[in-house]
């Protein structure tokens, strides 16, 4: 076995040392790979660094020829560097040369030697580069001389991050941590954006990597683990976490990580090699991370985010960086994050905020739909690019294919420049069409209204020409508020709301909060499956004092206008009664406290729940007008919650199934001449509009940047010709083919633009 002289900690304080001093890059990179040689009485220390091109380029050496620096090189997978940095594993060998990776360069002069042992550089799981060291003697390095190695590696691959470690690269090429990388995601908003990264959870980062007392150190790791795992007992133990739920799911799996032995008795190793007890996390958790990336089970490579998070709250205790995601923006920002809230989202300056981009998420989930409702690109299931993606980093975020390219080249970014620039175009074009009436070629008036929540988004509808607001979400105002809203604050929402509508109608729904939905002010009780749970009208039937104040806000804000008020997420007919009988007694309270009522009151409901379907005879006469929420309600139809990315997109909203659902509401209300919108995500899509109005449909509510194409397509649609093929489509039950596929083949026989 090789004896380190002095052992890691020294060899620690020595790079330390090093590292402070006023060296070129390519003299400190040159020290440092000598006193690793001295230290552990080694030949050879070789130091390779994995360039974007898939090379790894020799970039120091001790004992080698010093002329093949930079020029020598292995392929990604080649030689025994190779093989280390494509397996992220540690490799010591007693005869090198015998090994079938072996991969010679005569260049180096490397032919003497033959015990070796090599390492893989990690950042973030990620590999940049690989660590040797060669003995001419047959030699067996153990598990001591592996443990300084790696713990070396830690430091080497924090100064490969650095700026000052580009002057050693060459003209033209780049190190694979700056690479540029493509990250095929799900587009959720179309559009496209050019910015800089901003991460919406920052990594903490390291500074201070080398420890000038293990026993302190360990002892900082000790009582911050205790930190950690009583806070995590804490909240398993809160009232919120009592019922099974994903939330307490993962706190589960924290606390079962926090608790593991061979987890802690790693970091304690890593503190033993000389790290502080910071860095020990880092190392140990880049070592896991490149493991668990390698893994093809799912499973464990679901788990790695619960690892990573719990090292970040770990390392957020140890350097005492109590930071949550910071609202300063560049000026063309990229929001990347694993997953977030709507309300997370509305916090940051829309102003300054171009796109957001997330790793989980699916194209319904609320935050998706609040991101196109403030005309932000979105894109999500990129996965793992929180990892790869650095603050400041070039970003391309392409919503209409779902592409993510993060430190793009120059010609992928000339591309997109210049869609950017035919994207205007196609603006300009949906421009012109904002005062032609949406009228189909055989003489159907469609309305075409905007989904709203924002007083940001109002001032849109010059710009699209809408008929109106099928749909204002009343509640985006409850989830940006830091406390609950009064009856005045609400008052001057609404009021503005309807002064910068004119003439044009607006549709407000009542508090739709729960689930996703979070309003931080109000506790609420964890849930299993919190879609389906106390939410929406539910919460308002059991909170009747924050029912009365949103209604009494609605009536005095419409100020002797016209009003239209929406009950969302009603289950049976009941239900929307009492809310209706709610709003009745309160307008007849109005001229008693001195404000004017309503010129008209309209109270409709949302049919979001099947099992609503079964009682449209008693609601509709009952309703002065009815909209669909086809967002809960497929999810419903379908058992697949619109948030699990996993079956999100398994079904088609517009099969056969789903569009006999919504005909049958569609017929029920022309039978009691009841006006029906679509208001889910539906119908802001030229397809799915198709398919709507094919079961005649006529009102659409959609995101203001949908407006336009829907519009383009409708006037170029004939209707009734649509209608009478998809009803055969409908009612024979025998016909092949998706709806989908019926579809874009009748608009590619009318050259409609879809």
């Amino acid at each position: 076995m090789v004896t380190a002289i002095g052992g890691p900690r020294v060899l620690l304080r020595q790079l330390r040392e090093t590292m402070a001093e006023p060296l070129a890059s390519q003299e400190r990179l040159d020290k440092i790979v000598d006193l690793i040689a001295a230290n552990m009485r080694a030949d050879v220390c070789s130091f390779y660094v994995l360039r974007d091109d898939g090379a790894l380029e020799l970039f120091a050496t001790h004992g080698l020829r010093r002329d093949a620096v930079h020029i020598t090189t292995l392929r990604l997978g080649e030689g025994l560097v190779g093989l280390i940095a494509n397996e992220a594993e540690p490799l010591s060998l007693q005869n090198a040369p015998e090994h079938p990776s072996f991969a010679y360069r005569p260049e180096t002069g490397e032919d003497p030697f033959f015990s070796f042992l090599g390492v893989p550089v990690l950042r973030a799981g990620q590999t940049l580069g690989v660590l040797v060291v060669q003995n001419s003697e047959r030699r067996v390095y153990g598990e001591d001389e592996t443990e300084a190695l790696l713990t070396t590696a830690t430091i080497l691959a924090e100064m490969i991050s650095t700026a000052d470690f580009d002057a050693l690269v060459k003209p033209g090429s780049d190190i694979d941590l700056r690479r540029p990388r493509m990250f095929q995601g799900i587009g959720f908003s179309e559009g496209i954006a050019l910015g800089q990264v901003v991460l919406h959870d920052p990594r903490v980062v390291v500074t201070n990597f080398v420890a000038d007392d293990t026993d302190a150190e360990k002892g900082r790791l000790e009582a911050a683990l205790m930190t950690m795992r009583v806070s995590i007992d804490e909240l398993l133990n809160s009232g919120d976490m009592q019922i099974p739920s994903d939330h307490r799911d993962i706190l589960e799996s924290y606390r079962m990580f926090a608790h593991d032995r061979g987890w802690v008795r790693r970091l304690e190793e890593a503190i033993d090699s000389g790290l502080t007890a910071e860095a020990a996390v880092e190392r140990v958790q880049n070592d896991t991370r490149a493991r668990m990336l390698r893994q093809t089970d799912p499973y464990i490579r679901e788990r790695l985010h619960d690892l990573d998070d719990l090292a970040n709250r770990l390392l957020r205790i140890l350097t005492a960086d109590g930071s949550v995601a910071g609202k300063e923006l560049p000026d063309n920002a990229v929001l990347v994050a694993r997953n977030m809230g709507p309300a997370e989202l509305l916090e940051y300056d829309r102003t300054k905020l171009r796109a957001v981009v997330l790793e989980d998420g699916a194209a319904t989930a609320h935050v998706a739909i609040v991101a196109r409702s403030v005309g932000l690109v979105a894109v999500g299931q990129a996965e793992n690019i929180v990892s790869m993606g650095e603050a400041g980093d070039d970003i391309i975020v392409d919503g209409f294919t779902g592409a993510v390219h993060l430190r793009p080249t120059p010609d992928i970014e000339a591309t997109y420049i210049d869609k950017v620039r035919l994207s205007a175009k196609r603006r300009a074009h949906y421009a012109a069409l904002k005062d032609t009436p949406p009228v189909s070629r055989d003489g159907q008036r469609i309305a075409l209204l905007h989904n709203s929540g924002l007083l940001a988004d109002m001032a849109m509808l010059d710009e699209t020409g809408a008929d109106g607001v099928g749909l204002f979400r009343t509640e985006l105002q409850f989830m940006i508020a830091s406390k609950m809203p009064r009856v005045k604050e609400q008052v001057e929402l609404y009021s503005e709301a309807m002064r910068l509508m004119g003439d044009k109608p607006i549709v407000f729904r009542l508090l739709d909060i729960g689930g996703d939905k979070v309003v931080p002010y109000m506790r609420s009780t964890a849930e299993e499956n919190p879609a389906m749970g106390w939410r929406s009208l539910r919460l308002a039937l059991d909170r009747p004092a924050l029912l009365r104040t949103q209604v009494r806000a609605l009536l005095q804000a419409a100020g002797g206008k016209p009003l239209r008020i929406l009950v969302p997420m009603v289950t049976e007919a009941r239900e929307y009664m009492k809310v209706k009988r709610f709003i009745l007694r309160e307008n007849e309270r109005l001229p008693r406290l001195g404000f004017a009522q309503p010129e008209t009151l309209e109270i409709g409901s949302m049919i979001e729940v099947p099992s609503l379907l079964f009682e449209l005879d008693r609601l509709l006469p009952e309703t002065d007008f009815v909209s669909i929420g086809s967002n809960d309600l497929i999810q419903f139809l379908t058992a697949a919650d619109r948030a699990n990315p996993r079956v999100a997109n398994n079904y088609d909203p517009i099969a056969r199934p789903r569009l006999r659902a919504l005909k049958l509401v569609v017929d029920a209300a022309a039978k009691y001449g009841k006006p029906v919108t679509m208001c889910g995500e539906l119908a802001g899509r030229p397809i799915e509009a198709m398919a709507l109005l094919s079961i005649g449909m006529t009102r659409l509510s959609m995101g203001a940047s949908s407006i336009g194409p829907i519009k383009e397509m409708v006037l170029g649609l004939d209707v009734g010709a649509l209608k009478a093929e998809m009803n055969d489509y409908l009612e024979n039950g025998e016909t092949e083919g998706s709806a989908r596929e019926f579809l874009a083949e009748f608009a590619e026989r009318h050259s409609l633009p879809v």
